[in-house]
């Protein structure tokens, strides 16, 4: 018992001198990218300096723990494991004699995806889940692309893979036509140019090759959203951006048609999380590294906000505990959209030439009619 108070002693201690650190150190570190891409466009709604600060202090805190302890760590990727397990079965789905040999990752972050196509063998062939034999991983995130290399993957044999610090707002590194399927998992919410990211992929996937993705979707956490503004509203007497402009579901068919893929299919979950309270929310979105990175948000916002906001937040969306003694809670919604687009290819479906009907719809309705 004495040794392990010790190491939460050790964990606390490492993580007042992370907050020290990030208060002395925040502005000069933080504010000088936003103002700077502030400058370069008003078209972005993104820092993706800032957001790549963020993720990389989020690995780097995430091994950091891991040096001092192994088994206080709290798992972060507990929403984005989630998310890949549903957006993996959806792939399996997909009925392919060969399957898809040759994949790649855009966004791949910690490496989640790689370790759930290792889990089990495709359904034909060989390979992990998806006939996946090669899996090539990237991320403007050098330290959270690299965060658990050192860790060994279950089932690995099934699926090789490689990783390749690139950024998604350029032009992807590889010829046209190289991979069989491209995936991404909860990165796509950050990309500022997803039309051109878009048009990009269709260039790398081979004809007939599949894209598969989940993001978040606008309407995603609401009640923090709401309670911010409010906070701000008292405490600053007016608003800032704290959780990102994400696409809205409506628009997702037009972004992936408008890149050139055919026979989109779209569907949409929304996910509800319990947490002790807001502040304990706030934190969670930190060390995942999902902070907010929006470029007109304020340079620093007073603790004295982030109170009064975690104050309305656990008032208004609270879950009352039952009877078995359990503390109150609160909720959290995230909406994730799923999406799946084809490079085209002759093989595929395509409608019939216009003018080739040899019946009309008023017929049709005329018939449905008669025999109803």
């Amino acid at each position: 018992q004495h040794g392990h108070l010790n190491k939460i002693e050790n964990r606390r201690a490492f993580e007042m001198a992370m907050l020290k650190k990030v208060i002395v150190n925040g502005p000069t570190r933080w504010i000088s990218p936003c103002r700077f891409l502030s400058l370069e466009s008003s078209n972005h709604a993104f820092n993706r300096a800032a957001k790549i600060l963020q993720r990389d202090g989020a690995a780097r805190a995430m091994r950091a723990w891991r040096e001092l302890s192994d088994s206080d760590i709290v798992d972060y990727d507990y929403f984005r494991l989630e998310i890949g397990k549903r957006l993996i079965d959806r792939l399996d789905d997909i009925k392919r004699d060969d399957g898809f040999p040759l994949a790649l990752e855009v966004g791949a972050g910690s490496g989640v995806l790689h370790r759930l196509i290792c889990s089990d063998d495709a359904i034909d062939g060989s390979g992990g889940i998806g006939g996946i034999r090669k899996l090539v991983q990237i991320d403007s995130s050098e330290l959270m692309l690299k965060r658990d290399e050192d860790i060994p993957v279950e089932g690995s044999k099934r699926c090789g893979t490689f990783r390749l610090k690139a950024d998604e707002e350029t032009k992807l590194p590889f010829p046209d036509g190289t991979f069989d399927i491209v995936i991404s998992s909860l990165s796509l919410h950050w990309v500022n140019e997803l039309p051109s990211l878009f048009t990009d992929i269709k260039r790398v996937l081979k004809p007939d090759g599949c894209f598969i993705f989940s993001m978040v979707g606008g309407t995603s956490l609401p009640e923090l959203r709401s309670s911010l503004v409010m906070a701000e509203m008292e405490r600053e007497g007016g608003v800032s951006p704290h959780v990102g402009p994400f696409v809205e579901l409506s628009d997702v068919g037009g972004l992936i048609s408008g890149a050139g893929f055919n026979l989109p299919t779209i569907d949409v979950d929304t996910i509800n999380m319990t947490y002790p309270n807001a502040m304990v929310l706030m934190e969670h979105l930190q060390r995942m590294g999902e902070a907010n990175a929006c470029v007109n948000r304020r340079p620093r916002t007073s603790a004295d906000t982030f109170l009064a906001s975690a104050c309305l937040y656990d008032e208004m969306f609270k879950l009352e505990g039952n009877a078995g003694g359990e503390k109150d809670e609160v909720e959290a919604s995230v909406q994730v959209i799923y999406a799946i687009g084809w490079s085209p290819h002759e093989s595929q479906q395509k409608p019939d030439e216009r003018g080739t009907a040899t019946l009309k719809v008023g017929d049709m309705v005329e018939f449905t009619k008669l025999n109803s």
